[in-house]
């Protein structure tokens, strides 16, 4: 709102980086210890799903603005993202 889009931008990034990069990793780790096991390995669909969410995001950040079309476009491409998820797999 006070014209701190790099702000906003390195947080919601970060944390999904954070997410990726530590949380996921030890996850599977701890589910050795439960009867039933995290598998990490991704369908085809899942990787595709992830690049395209990569190229979307530096899409979407290359130019460090962003108005009300942009954040129309990523709440349409959640929602395809989200209904393709419940159809296919």
């Amino acid at each position: 709102m006070k014209d701190k889009m790099d702000l906003s931008l390195g947080i919601a990034i970060g944390s999904s980086t954070q997410i990726a990069l530590f949380v996921a990793p030890v996850l599977v780790f701890l589910s050795l210890f439960v009867p039933e096991h995290l598998n990490p390995l991704f369908t085809s669909f899942e990787l595709a799903v992830i690049a395209l969410a990569i190229l979307i995001v530096r899409i979407i950040s290359i130019d460090g603005e962003s108005n009300w079309y942009e954040g129309v476009r990523l709440l349409v491409a959640y929602a395809i993202t989200a209904v393709a998820f419940f159809l296919i797999v």
